[in-house]
Formats: structure tokens, sequence, C-alpha cells
């Protein structure tokens, strides 16, 4: 029975999860758990369990007395969860360039190919592929700590672009990602960590997270059209 509920517990958080990643659950929509439990056709139980592991990871928070909702980061954690991610993704870059494994090229060119099928096709797997290429480079360093870190780091990047973005193209990302390939390939750990850098800069871009000041002439704009005969 244990290992059933584990069993339900995960196949909910993973659900739950790849909704809130390919933004179908948007950021502060409630997540009633009786409605989630009649959705997936399990106990009230295995959704707290579910909803647990999700609030670990930052994709959910619960409020006293009001339930479950997607999270909503402000702009501020927004900001320290992209600096922690270049970070780590630096770590990654430098790893690899020293040890990568024999399938590893392989595997990352793989993924790079079912990016490249679903790109201009389905917009929700490419933004779930895109991350998962970040996940995939990390897993191959061989380091489950590391590997771990930056899978909750990426999913909640996603999370942000989700609440903040602009816009989402996933065509640069998938050339990007064939280039980060190469460099690592070559062995020149800097020139990799520089794509890196650009690569993870425009994502940053993409999620706008300095508050854009209004001009006057913008904001006296609306207020002059009441004048207009």
């Amino acid at each position: 029975m244990t290992e059933n509920k584990t069993t339900l517990t995960d196949a909910v958080h993973d659900l739950l999860k790849k909704a809130i990643i390919e933004q179908a659950l948007k950021p502060g929509m409630r997540l009633p758990e009786d409605t989630v439990g009649e959705q997936f056709g399990v106990s009230r139980t295995i959704v707290r369990h579910a909803f647990v592991r999700l609030e670990h990871e930052g994709l959910i928070a619960t409020r006293r007395n009001r339930g479950a909702f997607v999270a909503e980061p402000t702009r501020d954690e927004a900001q320290n969860v992209f600096e922690v991610r270049r970070c780590l993704e630096s770590d990654v870059i430098r790893l690899l360039c020293k040890r990568m494994p024999e399938s590893g090229y392989d595997r990352l060119e793989s993924h790079v190919r079912h990016e490249q099928a679903v790109r201009g096709k389905d917009g929700p797997a490419a933004i779930r592929l895109a991350g998962e290429f970040h996940i995939l480079l990390a897993e191959l360093t061989g380091n489950p700590v590391l590997a771990r870190y930056v899978a909750e780091v990426v999913l909640r990047c996603s999370l942000i672009l989700s609440l903040y973005a602009r816009s989402h193209s996933s065509d640069c990302a998938v050339d990007e990602h064939s280039q980060i390939i190469e460099a690592i390939r070559s062995g020149d750990a800097a020139a990799a960590i520089a794509i890196m850098e650009h690569h993870l800069g425009a994502v940053a871009d993409r999620a706008a997270l300095v508050n854009p000041q209004d001009s006057i002439q913008s904001i006296l704009s609306h207020y002059g059209s009441e004048l207009a005969p």
C-alpha cells in the first residue's frame, strides 16, 4: 500500500508540475485538493503529499485557510533565481568540458532534434523541452546534487517566465542549444560559458523583471485624449 501511495503521489506531482511548466496552470491559480483528486482519481491525502513536494520546489504556495495556489514569485525573487541559475550552469559547463560521458553528445543532440521537431508547432512542449535541455546538461555531469539544484532553478525560471515574460520564442533557444553543445565539444570552457551566459541573459530579458517607468508623455497622452473634440 505504501509503495502504491508513493507511485500515485509521484504521478500526481509529475502531472501537476508538467501543467505548471507548460503554463496551462497559471501563476496565482487556485488548486483545490478535491478538484485535483477527482480529476486524477486519487485521494486528497495523495494530493496533499504531491503539494508538499511542489511547494518545496517553489512551484506552488499554500495559504492558511485558503489552500494551495500556483506560486507567484516576486520580481526580486525572480532576479535571485536567475542569478543562482547563471552560477550553477557555469559550473555545469566547466565540469562537462572535463568529463562529458561517452553517450553525452548523442543524448544532447537527440534532445535538440526533439526540440526542433516541435518548434512552431507545440508551444507548451517547446517551453518544457527548452528547460529539460539544461536539466540534461546538469545530469550529464554525474553530480546528482548539482543536477537537483539546477532542475529546481530551471523549473522556477519556467514559472517566472509564465508570470513575467513579454513573449516566449523557442526559435533562438534551439539554435543556441546547438551552439552550447559544440562549444563544450571543443573543450573551450571560457567560450562555452560565454555562450551560456548570453543564452541565459536572453531568457532573463524576456522575463522583463525591471518595472518600466512610464514617461510623462505616455502618462498624460491618456488624459490628453479627453480634450480631443
